[in-house]
This record gives C-alpha cells, structure tokens and sequence, in this order.
C-alpha cells in the first residue's frame, strides 16, 4: 500500500544482516602475581623471570610469562618487548591467545595497523582451531529468532485516514492524523493528493480506554501538514513537523513542499511562539524530532548537503540558551544509501528508528541500537511489529513496556494505523548473551570472593567489570555479536584470560585459579615452586641447552635469597647397572652445580649428590617395557632447599 501524507513520505524501514558464530574459547597462560615476600618465605618468580631474560637467556615459556606479568598489568610498553621477543622465536606460538595478547598490545599503544595484521592472524589461527568460527546463519532465520517480543492492540481512534506518530504528555495521547471533524471541508495536499495532517490529542482513562480525540489547542496546527510531536519532561515545550510556512520565496512551491522542525512553548494551556529552527533549510527537508533522555540532543531527519541516502538521521545539540550546535550525521553505523527516518530515543539511550536501506520483512521495518554501546548493533524488531507492510514511528515506556507504532499493514482500518503494544521480552537481549559460572582454588576447590573479572573488547577496552561473590560466583552480560575477552585477576593468584568470540550464546563458565603465594621451607624443590624441569640425555651429563635457562632461573633465586643453600639431587632411569647409574648421576649432580657456580653463586651454598635409579618417578624400573619418554622423566636433576637462615 503506497503511503498518502506528506510527512508519512519520510517513514522509513532497516534491517540488519549479520551472522551468528558458535561459542569460542581458549584459556592462556597466565602471569605470577607481582609481590614481595617477606623474611624470605616466598619467591618473586616474576622478578627472577626479568633477571634470567636481561641476562641473555632465550626460551618461550620465559617470554611468555614476562609478557604477561606487564600485559595483566597494563604496562604495554614493556609487554610489547616480551611478546615481540615471544614471536621473534616463535611466529606461531602454541597457543593462539598470544597472539590476540599482542595485537591488543599493539592497539592499545596506538599501532593500528600492525594490531589489524596481527589479529587478522589471530583470528585464521582461531578459526583453524574452531573451523565453525566463520559459519553464519541467514538474516531472516536471525530475525526470527528474535521476533514474537510484542503483543499487539490497535487504538481505537483509528480512522479510514492516517493515524500515526504517537508521543505521551500526561494523561494525553498525541498523534496525527488527516481526518477531518465532521461538517468541515476536506481539504487535499495538492503534492500527494492526500488529507493533510494535523496534531490531536486524546485523553487516556484509568482503565486504559481512549476518550474523543481532539486537535490540539493553539498555533500547532496550520493549513497545511503537522506530526511527530516531542515534548520535553515538563510539558512546556514541543518540537515538531510541519511543512515549510517560512520559506524564502513565498511563491516558490518546492519549497512549501519541504518540511521543517519547529519549536513552540506552552502559555496558559496554549502553544504559540512557534520557531522556524537555524537547524531547517528551505531547499531541502528537516522533519520527525526526538528528544536525548537529557533534553541537550536533538534527533532527526533530513536530506540535507551531506546525507549518505535519500534521508538520514542526524543529531544535534541543544546549548542552554536554546540555539544549536551543528548538526551531525548518524554515520555509516545508522544511514545507508536508503532511507532512514522516525528516529526515537528511549529512557535508557537506545534509538529505535526505520529504513528501508537494508533487507527486512516488508517495506518499512522498525530497528533498534544502543547508543551506550562502543560499537553499535542493529537489531530488526521482528514479527509480530514489523510485517510485510510498512512499519514505522516506534516509541516505548521502558518503565512500563509499553508503547505505540504506526503501519499500514493488511486488516487495519485507514491509511495508517496506530497499535498499541507490550514488550513481553526486552530488545537488548536479542544481541546480549550471559556467561556465568563460579571461579575456585584449583588446589582447594574453595570459592574465591571478589575475583576481578573484566570483560574486554578486541581493542583490549575495558567494556565492563565485575566481582565474584563469597560464593565464588559471577554474571556479567556482553554484546554476542562481538569478539570479547574475560580477564580474571585477584591478589595471590594467576591470572587468567579467555577469548570469547562472537555469536556465544548465554553459557556457563568455571575457572580455577593456581595460587602463587608459594611457601619456601626447607626440603623443597625450588624446580617445583617454578613449573620446572632439568633433564639429561641418555649416558650423558653435559647441560643441554635447553636446561640453561632453567638453571638461571635457580641461580637467580639464590642471589636474590643470599640465605639460600640448596643441594641438587640428580638422578637416572633403571637402564645399566645400579652402580654405573650411580655414577652417572653423580657426574649429573656436579655438572649441574658447577653450572650454577659459574652464574656467581657462592660454591658453599650449593652441593650436589646422586641417587642413581633409585628415586624412579614411575613404573620404568628394571626390566620393565617403557617409552623414551617415560625413561626421559626419571634423568633429571632436583634443586631441594636445605636452608634459608645464615649458618
């Protein structure tokens, strides 16, 4: 059905096409809290970390723990160091969330271009992990989803006319309309041979019943087209459409035929004062006002210079003084090549407008975003609001759910129609998903209260924080059409992160955090406390490469914790006899102190002893069949704490 007002031209429809990917996740590594240990009880891995890399050794692990110790930290400029060291010896590390970790370092020190590549990688290396990362459902499936929100009323002032544009003042219903009262000529808009518009307003009863629409008192109507009210808070001051009375030139109909906003104030229960806006041109259309919440924005439509589309909407602001700033385009996010109009902006900042730029159900359809958000998302509305017609002038109570819209769809009585509404199921959650879960002690099982845990975007922006409760649970809502990362952080333990990438839907998600408040007692074995591990080749017992990063690390310890003295136990597997196994470790044990000797520490403050095949870690003794590398954990060499006090 092809629309008959003058100002109902400029409702318009948009949908939203966008694929839904499933739910991806990968833990990383995480860092050692930063912290000083007192009378020697603890050791500051973090610290011992930086001391083994300045002094020249290389290692991933090494790296990877040094880069986080600063990235968890937000001190990117050394985090950038490490995690460049990390992909320097290893493009493709074994985990993918370093490369996510580096991109967001990257961003977050403004090099934009060198973060899109290296998350550009990030995002393949995922997807070859998750193949199904890159599937997307149709658009229409999406919109179905997320329909059935709304049940549906039409008003019972409609008539054989147009009705739409609906806006509440009190106890007050206003809208427009081209009917006429009874008795009074009907006059034609010669540019749409239609009724022209104007402004009514109808009381609403206690039972929710509508009463006698009536025009509204005052200057708001003229001869010719008025609609889309919008009142501020106090009741005192409307903007509103009207087509141009003010034009330049008096004969020129073209310009008649555009439309303006003009403002009007309210006195002894009359509107008058009515103002042509600086905002309004005579050569090219500014109409349907909405309000900001806060009453310092103005949104609208219009075709002016500068319009992406046939009309788009623009905001602006409103100085104290009542004058304007300049207007500004809603951008690419918003506008299309189409037509966008009826903008409408909710109590909680959300915008819902109409265009008919993108795919939808029907001619116009109705759509939503969030203004709070970073990056907006549209949502189309979905049955029962939007059909094959046109769907247009949305605005919504968000403290009651209720609200109006216009259509012109089949079974209506007039032109347009206005129906009334309540939304059974909020709009936000169409594009919110929520993760919940509890985070625990991974030795204890205990709840941890007040785990920090931060949601950020893929520019490693804080979106949103939250706390575990005494329970060690947690809920927090994001924005599934978005990649996003979890950072969980608290005092005395590990942190962690993980990648969360778009399309996830509402799931639960444990954690367990790793204490590193490690006690240091005597009989220890410091190669515990550091995840470490020194092992030799078969009948050997030279220190392989791979072991002298490592024995740094213990060197490291001992010249931070002068009272240090440790004695290496070394060790084989059962192959050979038990006394050349002896001697072999032996051999082990001696060439691992005198490696650490040659660090600088102090030879009085370390000894060595071998236990041949003593000492076995698992069932490879004698005779039995085992693997290389079942046999390869059982040739190692142990760093236990003898003492931690001066002699």
């Amino acid at each position: 059905m092809v629309t008959n007002s003058a100002i109902r031209s400029l409702a318009l429809t948009w949908t939203l096409m966008i694929g839904i990917t499933p739910i991806l996740a990968q833990e990383g590594k995480l860092k050692r809290a930063n912290k000083q240990y007192d009378d020697f009880a603890y050791i500051d891995a973090a610290e011992i970390y930086l001391d083994v890399a300045e002094s020249g050794y290389k290692s991933e692990e090494l790296f990877k723990k040094l880069g986080n110790t600063y990235y968890f930290n937000a001190q990117y400029n050394e985090a950038l160091k490490w995690y460049t060291e990390l992909l320097t010896l290893n493009p493709q590390p074994d985990e993918s969330i370093y490369l996510l970790r580096y991109a967001q370092t990257l961003k977050a020190l403004g090099k934009d271009k060198e973060s899109e590549k290296v998350y550009n990688d990030f995002l393949e290396t995922f997807k070859s992990e998750n193949p199904r990362y890159s599937d997307a459902q149709n658009y229409l499936d999406i919109i179905e989803k997320n329909s059935y929100r709304y049940t549906l009323e039409p008003l019972s002032i409609n008539s054989e006319e147009a009705e739409f544009g609906t806006a509440v003042l009190g106890d007050k219903l206003i809208f427009s309309s081209s009917k006429e009262e009874v008795g009074v000529v009907k006059r034609l808009n010669a540019w749409t041979n239609a009724a022209f518009s104007n402004i009514y307003e109808v009381t609403i009863g206690e039972d929710g019943n509508l009463g006698e629409p009536l025009k509204i008192t005052g200057n708001l109507n003229s001869k010719y087209n008025e609609s889309s009210p919008a009142f501020t808070r106090d009741g005192n001051t409307v903007y509103f459409t009207r087509n141009n009375n003010t034009p330049l030139d008096k004969s020129d109909k073209k310009q008649r035929e555009n439309l303006k906003i003009y403002r009007a104030t309210k006195t002894d229960d009359k509107w008058g004062n009515i103002q042509d806006l600086s905002i309004n041109g005579d050569n090219y259309s500014t109409a349907h006002p909405a309000l900001s919440p806060d009453e310092n924005t103005l949104y609208f439509v219009s075709n002016r210079p500068g319009s992406r589309g046939e009309t788009d909407i623009f905001s602006v602001t409103i100085k104290p003084d009542g004058t304007f700033g300049k207007p500004r385009n809603l951008g690419p996010e918003i506008n299309t090549k189409g037509r966008e109009s009826f903008p409408f902006v909710s109590s909680d900042y959300e915008l819902y407008f109409v265009s008919d730029g993108h795919f939808g159900l029907g001619g116009y359809d109705v759509f939503y975003v969030d203004l709070k958000s970073k990056v907006l998302q549209m949502v189309n509305l979905g049955k029962p609001i939007n059909g094959p017609e046109d769907d247009f002038a949305f605005s919504i109570d968000n403290a009651t759910r209720k609200g109006y819209f216009s259509s012109n769809r089949t079974g209506g009585k007039g032109l347009d129609d206005i129906y009334a509404f309540t939304e059974t199921r909020k709009i936000n959650e169409a594009i919110t998903s929520t993760i919940s879960g509890t985070v625990t002690d991974k030795d204890t099982n205990e709840p941890l209260k007040d785990v920090r845990i931060s949601l950020k975007d893929n520019e490693n922006q804080v979106v949103t924080v939250t706390k575990t409760d005494e329970n060690g649970r947690y809920t927090l809502d994001l924005n599934k059409y978005y990649d996003h990362t979890l950072v969980l952080t608290i005092e005395d333990y590990d942190a962690t992160d993980l990648f969360v990438g778009k399309g996830s839907e509402s799931q639960t998600l444990d954690f367990q955090l790793k204490s590193n408040v490690i006690d240091v007692i005597e009989g220890t074995d410091v190669a515990t406390i550091l995840n470490m591990a020194i092992y030799f080749d078969l009948n050997g017992y030279s220190i392989r490469p791979d072991a002298e990063p490592e024995l740094a690390k213990i060197a490291a310890i001992m010249k931070r914790n002068p009272e240090l003295k440790i004695t290496v136990r070394s060790h084989t597997d059962s192959r050979a006899n038990d006394n050349y196994n002896l001697n072999l470790s032996q051999k082990r044990a001696e060439a691992t102190v005198q490696f650490i000797i040659s660090l600088g520490i102090d030879p009085e403050r370390i000894s060595g002893e071998g236990f041949g095949e003593q000492e076995l870690l698992n069932h490879c003794s004698n005779g039995v069949s085992c693997s290389k590398e079942e046999h390869q954990l059982n040739r190692r060499s142990e760093f236990i704490i003898d003492s931690i006090k001066n002699e």
